[in-house]
């Protein structure tokens, strides 16, 4: 049975990848030193995984940024206003790529970053293609077959990865009217052909090619162009071997469709959806060989060996031995890199430790199921015993249970789940004590994380600096960000966060439950790594976690201060969570930890509470069959959270990079008094779904991205509140960025919210004086 990995981190054991791409984005280091670094991480990942015995080592797993950013690039999908990159500047291809994803302001150009969204249900981003009428492609980036050649000449052939035609396209959007963007498949496929004859030229004998929407609900019109596609692929390329992959989900009603397409193997992932293993075997041809996706590419623990043996036998009775491969679910993109850099015991215990697997250990887990399955399985037995007992140890462990946090969670009342009063007379109530004027502004939350803020932490971490010493600096810091909000007029402040390193990790550690990593590192998009908390036990609250800074910083000003809290459902998504026990009952749990916080802040005097949620939209399953049970308990879960206090506070929520058309009913049922969204870069088309809907509650369009370093004017500010004022009363409107700060630099920061502030007060004005 060959083994294969569907992908691997492309960050680095030590986050290598993003220093990289910020000392150069900086000027630091040159454009030569910046393609050897990432030479070098590819060169490792080759190897680690050749040498642990994988058949069919990937390659064009790796990106600078994004994936899909890359295809975009190969097939020439580059969108006009790109061109001035090269043509004016004399920039170089890997610039005009880092000018589609992060945007471009120099000298005389001022471009705007292509769009960002959720990748599927994971909490990775990917840059949307954008799409024309008649649009024509051809082979641009020569990147894939590079690679392909890169790994052959340390003697490594591998098995190239492409994101497929029609995924491709679909994961794209139309920026004209008229057209629907699969309609553009024959123009594209030709730059396919071309890839694949180039590779086919440099012997090239497997290709992955990823359809990740053969695993969603897809019209018939789009099944038969998956029909059309394969066919003419098969035809033109009839000794090439492709692997097509399917991943996140079942194949349910495209089963049928997957079965049939004229490819040499079908990747399924049996982790998401085990019970998908039957229904294939039944429709499977004779002729098409099968790869399990049996070791989980989205979590941290040990692979069940006893249970994926099961699926693999299964398998092998159906159809044969030499017809099964042995995979990962999805790429370990998702997957931190390497459990052995784990090494402080007070971070990460021996016992949690015991039942964790990283990307690296992910690998010889692959290896080692293949080997057990076969004949020869003597230097696995030991490996098996140790699975065994890893797996009885996290069943029985006391770590893990706690029967107060089940009480609670069984007697929630159904009165815990909702506000005093409806949001218009909450509204009004909430008016006359904050006393807020029209087109209120206020940020996200986190202000920028210079170089001295993270290296105070890092020095508080390693004894350099006591706890006074520390909380010192961040007193001042915080003082001074206080005080620079009130200079530019801000109406709403926050207190900048300069104690946490994560919204989601900060909170992790301040509650019963969590454990964490060192370097247990994952890509979101771009340079942006975090490194989730994981959750292997109870979830509970022992002692506030936000109240002493937010007061503090409250005390510093007459002018209301924010408190900030991440929600439930986000802990939830950007966690590593335990697998022994429903997602919503964990939810659930988290959701009064975070609930006893509100309650504290409110007694405490913070008038206005914001409860990020940026993941609920994340969170939905892939299949719609699935959406309502998701979205009761992720409503419920938020509103658990929010509903402790009176009607006088006000509660915000975040949301971003998120289509909101077909939730928005769950998201005016979450009852928020304000919510914020990501609008900037879609230029406030995320609105229409709320203007549609007729959304009650007040919303905070936001009015330029965060996730590129580019200033944008008060003029550009005010037209997307003019385009917002258009379809929304102005009463309802609030001007905010689209995200935290968290990542800029101050100069940039300054700048921003400056022409925000005037914006606003131009809108103001404008009201005033009814031009």
């Amino acid at each position: 049975m060959q083994t294969h990995i569907l992908g691997y981190p492309r960050i680095g054991s030590r986050r290598e990848l993003k220093r990289a791409c910020e000392s150069y984005w900086n000027e630091k280091i040159t454009l030569k030193e910046l393609v050897l670094a990432a030479k070098e991480i590819r060169e490792h990942n080759w190897k680690l995984q050749k040498d642990a015995g994988i058949d069919l080592v990937p390659s064009n797993d790796f990106s600078y940024y994004d994936q899909v950013l890359d295809m975009a690039l190969t097939v020439n999908a580059i969108p006009d206003r790109y061109h001035d990159v090269i043509l004016k500047e004399g920039k170089t291809e890997l610039d005009l790529y880092f000018a589609m994803a992060r945007g471009f302001q120099q000298n005389d150009l001022d471009i705007t970053a292509m769009e960002m969204t959720k990748w599927f249900d994971t909490n990775y981003h990917y840059i949307v293609p954008e799409f024309t009428k008649d649009q024509q492609f051809k082979l641009f980036s020569t990147k894939i077959i590079d690679e392909f050649k890169e790994a052959k000449s340390i003697g490594i052939t591998t098995k190239p990865v492409i994101l497929g035609p029609v995924s491709f396209l679909l994961l794209g959007k139309e920026k004209e009217e008229g057209f629907n963007r699969l309609e553009l498949i024959d123009n594209l496929l030709p730059v396919y052909f071309e890839l694949f004859s180039q590779l086919s030229e440099q012997e090239a004998q497997w290709i992955q090619v990823d359809e990740p929407f053969l695993a969603l609900d897809i019209d018939a019109h789009t099944q038969e162009i998956y029909k059309k596609v394969y066919a003419e692929i098969s035809k033109k390329f009839p000794k090439l071997k492709i692997l097509l992959a399917t991943y996140f989900e079942g194949l349910k009603g495209n089963t049928e469709l997957a079965v049939s397409l004229p490819v040499t193997a079908l990747h399924v992932d049996l982790v998401r959806a085990p019970e998908q293993l039957s229904e294939v075997l039944d429709k499977i041809p004779d002729n098409l060989t099968l790869s399990l996706g049996l070791v989980d590419g989205r979590n941290i623990w040990k692979n069940n060996f006893i249970a994926s043996l099961e699926q693999i036998k299964k398998a092998i009775e159906a159809i044969g031995q030499e017809r099964v491969m042995i995979a990962t679910s999805c790429s370990l993109l998702h997957s931190p890199c390497d459990l052995s850099l784990e090494t402080k015991e007070d971070t990460l215990t021996p016992i949690i430790k015991s039942w964790l697997a990283f990307a690296k250990q992910k690998v010889t887990e692959v290896v080692t199921l293949s080997k057990l399955s076969g004949e020869d399985k003597a230097d696995v037995i030991e490996a098996l015993q140790a699975n065994t007992q890893a797996q009885e140890s996290k069943l029985t462990s006391a770590l893990i249970h706690n029967t107060a946090v089940k009480d609670r969670v069984n007697n929630i009342k159904e009165s815990d789940t909702h506000r005093d009063h409806e949001f218009a007379a909450r509204k009004a109530t909430q008016q006359s004590v904050l006393n807020l004027p029209l087109y209120p502004t206020t940020t996200i939350g986190s202000f920028p994380q210079t170089k001295e803020v993270r290296s105070w932490r890092a020095k508080f971490k390693k004894g350099e600096l006591s706890e006074k010493e520390y909380n010192d600096l961040l007193a001042e810091e915080t003082a001074q960000s206080i005080e620079w909000q009130e200079k530019i007029g801000l109406d709403v402040l926050v207190h900048g966060e300069f104690e946490r390193n994560d919204m989601v990790e900060y909170f992790g550690e301040k509650l019963n439950g969590f454990v964490f990593t060192q370097n247990g590192w994952v890509q979101s998009y771009g340079s942006r790594c975090v490194k989730p908390p994981i959750i292997y036990g109870d979830v509970s609250r022992p002692e506030a976690m936000t109240v002493k800074w937010s007061t503090y910083a409250q005390s510093l000003t007459d002018k209301l201060v924010k408190g900030m809290l991440t929600g439930p459902v986000t802990i939830l998504q950007w966690s590593f969570v335990r697998n022994d026990q429903s997602r919503s009952a964990t939810c659930n749990q988290i959701a009064l930890a975070i609930r006893d916080e509100v309650v504290d802040l409110e007694e405490a005097g913070i008038k206005v509470i914001q409860i990020d949620e940026p993941a609920i939209r994340e969170g939905l399953p892939l299949r719609k069959s699935d959406w309502q049970a998701y979205l009761e308990w992720a409503v419920r879960a938020f509103r658990i959270a929010a509903s402790g206090v009176s009607d006088a506070t006000q509660i915000h929520t975040h949301m971003c990079y998120s289509e909101f058309n077909d939730i928005i009913e769950s998201i005016a049922a979450m009852d928020a008094d304000v919510i914020t969204i990501e609008c900037s870069r879609s230029q406030m088309e995320l609105l229409d779904a709320f203007v549609q809907f007729n959304y009650p509650n007040d919303i905070g369009p936001g009015v330029y991205d965060i996730h590129s370093p580019r200033v944008p004017s008060r003029l550009e500010m005010e037209e997307l509140l003019e385009k917002a004022k258009a379809v929304l009363p102005e009463d309802q409107l609030w001007v905010n960025p689209d995200c935290g700060l968290k990542t800029r630099g101050w100069e940039e920061t300054r700048k921003a919210l400056v022409e925000m502030v005037s914006a606003a007060k131009s809108m103001r004005e404008s009201v005033e004086t009814g031009v």
